[in-house]
């Protein structure tokens, strides 16, 4: 989950989610506080117009006849005094006197106040929860006589009720994560098409190109990066065709060179003059296999890695080298048959050369191929351990033949096994000898 909002889909899930939930959250309380405030207003209304009426009512008859009026008023939920009355407790209501000024004169000398809930509540021996508020308005009429109106205030107005608010706005978030999520992948899913074709180079220059669909910079980025594959491909088959070149080139010079050797008469310097004649041409040809391993037209295939390791192996005992193998990996590759040859070739000749005897070992661990070779030579620094895949780099620095070739055979191992999306490192063994680790993608 971390890595998901590492990334650059979970950074504009995030964005896309909390800037809709906070803009839906803003509309929603502006709708409330303006519905609230309309609200208001027409309750205020018509309490304005109830008392206005029944205030009308009683001056528009004689005093006798009040009684039966406030009777009525009272069935209608007015509690109606004639005559003085306690003063109230609650808090002025300037917006209902000002209604009622409007509406009944503004000579008169109108007073509103609200009762709390709680003293309502009191007064009706009701919970706060339950007993609404309470409205007092006082007055004297147009003859002179006081007049005290009593009612329950209209109920405020209530939304949703606290659970299915929470309910409905639970539902209404996971409806927009779900589309902020498929927003998110579907933005980023070419720059993941993009990283998986760029990571595929590394391994394969000769992948197929980029699919050029999807909307226009994405489009143009596929264009680019199947001009940008296409020119390393391009730079890597002329830099392969010069060491070629070069390479064959070197043949007739050298030829003619071991000709003029064989006719010194100094048998010690014929010898070392021969000597580095051989290593000159073993390095330019050794030159030539690391750019091949690193360009290869050789097709994939699918290849039983076991049966490829048997014939190694079976390779290295005929020439006499001490070879044994144990173990299998029980599943198929998907490789060039001729380059991971040439990969495992490679890391048995530098056991067999520096160590005296390899040990290839080959398991399985999850959905990769472990194959390990051991030697039983006396191991390398640790600070050497990835410095001796530099090309023409080696621990024993004489470049003598006898004692090594070129130091190039680790660094081609590796180029191969890369190319195959693979690794190869080594270390020092806990009971001695270096060991070679090659792992390979099984069923790639």
């Amino acid at each position: 989950m971390r890595d998901f909002f590492r990334s650059m889909a979970g950074r504009i899930f995030l964005i896309l989610l909390i800037g809709i939930v906070s803009s839906a959250a803003a509309t929603y309380l502006v709708a409330v506080s303006e519905s609230g405030r309309e609200f208001t207003g027409a309750r205020t209304e018509f309490a304005v117009q109830r008392v206005q009426q029944l205030v009308l009512s009683l001056e528009a008859v004689q005093s006798p006849e009040r009684p039966a009026l406030v009777d009525v008023a009272r069935a209608a939920g007015l509690t109606v005094t004639l005559g003085p009355a306690s003063e109230p407790r609650g808090e002025t209501d300037a917006t209902l006197a000002r209604g009622l000024e409007a509406r009944l004169g503004r000579d008169r000398d109108i007073r509103a106040t609200t009762l709390a809930r709680s003293e309502a509540a009191a007064a009706e021996k009701a919970s706060p929860d339950t007993a609404p508020s309470w409205q007092d308005v006082r007055m004297n009429l147009r003859d002179g006589t006081p007049l005290t109106i009593e009612f329950a205030a209209a109920p405020r107005r209530r939304l949703l009720p606290h659970q299915r608010q929470l309910i409905a706005w639970a539902v209404f978030v996971l409806c927009i994560a779900g589309l902020a999520f498929a927003v998110a992948r579907l933005a980023t899913r070419p720059l993941r098409r993009l990283s998986q074709a760029a990571d595929a180079l590394g391994s394969n220059i000769d992948r197929p190109p980029l699919d050029a669909t999807g909307p226009v910079e994405v489009r143009h980025a596929a264009v680019a990066f199947n001009s940008m594959q296409a020119r390393i491909r391009h730079h890597v088959q002329e830099r392969t065709q010069m060491l070629a070149a070069i390479t064959h080139d070197l043949q007739t010079p050298v030829t003619r060179l071991r000709l003029r050797i064989e006719q010194v008469t100094d048998e010690r310097l014929r010898v070392m003059l021969a000597s580095d004649l051989a290593g000159i041409q073993a390095m330019s040809q050794e030159g030539l296999e690391l750019a091949r391993s690193m360009e290869s037209s050789e097709p994939m295939q699918t290849l039983d890695l076991d049966s490829l390791l048997d014939s190694v192996c079976a390779d290295a005992e005929e020439l006499g080298q001490k070879v044994t193998l144990k173990g299998r990996v029980g599943a198929p590759v998907r490789g060039r048959p001729v380059a991971l040859r040439r990969c495992l070739t490679n890391l048995v000749d530098n056991a067999v050369k520096y160590g005296e005897a390899a040990e290839v070992t080959a398991t399985r661990s999850g959905n990769k191929a472990v194959i390990s070779v051991r030697d039983r030579g006396p191991g390398i620094p640790e600070e050497f351990l990835e410095a001796v895949f530099e090309p023409f780099r080696r621990v024993e620095t004489s470049r003598s033949r006898e004692t090594g070739g070129t130091g190039i055979g680790l660094t081609i191992a590796r180029a191969i096994a890369e190319r195959h999306g693979g690794t190869l490192t080594l270390r020092n063994h806990p009971e001695g000898g270096l060991e070679a680790v090659l792992q390979l993608p099984i069923g790639r």
